[in-house]
């Protein structure tokens, strides 16, 4: 059998007085090759009477939505969605659908759909394939085709201009011409989609590459919406930076290629971070007429970007530090101490800034080897363990309750966090009895 189903299910398919298909990403996915897990189901039958069927079979039903047919469904270890066969009617770019027919046709149901890659369908109980629209080939030939004329299938749905990315960026599919050509053409209807489902999409096209293997998939997925002009629409002013040259004994590519490439590179966790770390340069250069001051005027323009997306608010706070704080030491001259204050200033996300100024390094002339400040910055630190310095106020070897009766409570923390910092410059001082006669020799001087 191409898919591994469960019992349940194909009982639940023989038991149907109607074909049930599986349709879509898994039925792509099985015939590539790649491993699959959504399931989706498709068939010519209403929801209340699939509802009927799956619940005489053993299934629980979470949830129906009559007006699309869909229904959600499990069989105790596996969650599917059940859609009926029908055609949608669209506000112009607008993702939901303004009206739904239901439809006994399969190929009417297949036409709806986005691509043809996703519109082939696997008969559960006949274990055939079946495809209206030559799908199978596209699969084949790893290449990603419309149902219909591309032009009407993106201006219908403007999610879909994500969607062609995104899924080119995880399959390793190449998009044809006609596709491009269409979704250039219907880039602005972007603008018709939530700021919600745009960032869950980049979201997921910033990881596209982890869900078969296919290297670089995001960044091909980030390259494709910058053709199809999609990026301007949604990261503006970060698109801003195409064509800004920076300088040829750092840097071999302008400033929007430089981000793309540091996605590119960077680790998973911080991608959003490396793509957005050089959003000031476009600011600052058109105000100043230089880079500098690029790092803070990113970390404020990268908020706004990520305030109008609607992202997470840590996530956000996270990524504003990450752009504000990439540029420190760029040429390795800071003094020791004051990369020890810096490290612990920012130890919630240090780890994560080393991989966003590694991706930003190797984004400059697509250099793997490991950035230099990074190497000092290492040394630095394990030279502080190796002293026994404090990273966080926790690891201080004495606490608040150490210190009543030597001062007033309200004057604790500001005493506490002075013997910090005396500890992260020598973290030979980090010893219970130094920090208490340290504190009495504070006391003393109040006294």
């Amino acid at each position: 059998m191409l898919l591994q189903l469960s019992e349940k299910l194909k009982d639940l398919a023989r038991a149907a007085d109607f074909p049930l298909y599986v349709a879509g990403g898994a039925v792509r996915d099985a015939l590539t090759g790649f491993s699959y897990e959504d399931i989706d189901l498709a068939a010519p039958a209403n929801a209340d009477t699939f509802c009927a069927l799956a619940l005489r079979c053993g299934f629980k039903i979470s949830g129906v939505y009559k007006n699309t047919g869909t229904v959600n469904l499990s069989d105790g270890q596996t969650k599917y969605e059940f859609t009926s066969f029908r055609q949608d009617v669209y506000r112009s770019g607008e993702h939901a659908p303004a009206a739904v027919r239901f439809t006994d046709d399969i190929r009417k149901d297949a036409l709806r759909r986005d691509f043809k890659c996703n519109a082939v369908y696997f008969d559960i109980a006949k274990e055939e394939i079946v495809d209206p629209l030559g799908g199978r080939e596209d699969i084949a030939a790893r290449t990603m085709n419309t149902t219909r004329d591309a032009d009407e299938v993106f201006s219908e749905d403007g999610l879909r201009l994500m969607r062609l990315a995104r899924q080119c960026a995880q399959t390793g599919f190449v998009p044809s011409l006609q596709c491009i050509f269409g979704a250039k053409f219907n880039a602005a209807r972007i603008q018709k989609i939530v700021p919600e489902r745009i960032f869950a999409e980049l979201r997921l096209l910033l990881s596209a590459d982890a869900k078969h293997g296919i290297r670089y998939g995001h960044y091909d997925g980030l390259e494709l919406l910058e053709k199809t002009d999609v990026l301007s629409y949604i990261l503006p002013e970060l698109c801003e930076g195409k064509g800004m040259a920076q300088r040829k004994d750092f840097h071999d590519h302008d400033v929007l290629e430089h981000s793309l490439r540091a996605a590119k590179y960077a680790d998973p966790r911080v991608r959003l971070a490396a793509l957005l770390h050089d959003v000031g340069k476009p600011y600052v250069y058109r105000t100043t007429g230089r880079y500098h001051g690029h790092d803070e005027a990113g970390a404020r323009i990268g908020g706004e970007i990520l305030a109008r997306l609607k992202a997470p608010k840590k996530e956000t706070e996270r990524v504003v530090r990450l752009i504000g704080a990439h540029m420190y030491d760029l040429d390795g001259r800071a003094k020791e101490n004051k990369v020890r204050a810096f490290i612990v200033r920012n130890y919630d996300i240090y780890d994560d800034l080393l991989l966003v100024k590694q991706a930003d390094y190797s984004a400059c002339k697509d250099d793997l080897g490991p950035c230099p400040t990074i190497a000092k910055w290492e040394g630095i630190r394990d030279a502080m363990r190796k002293e026994g310095a404090p990273f966080t106020l926790k690891e201080l070897k004495i606490g608040g309750a150490d210190l009543k009766g030597l001062f007033p409570p309200e004057k604790i923390g500001k005493v506490l966090e002075a013997l910090f910092h005396e500890c992260v410059f020598d973290g030979g001082r980090n010893e219970r009895e130094k920090l208490m006669a340290a504190a009495g020799r504070l006391a003393q001087k109040e006294a």
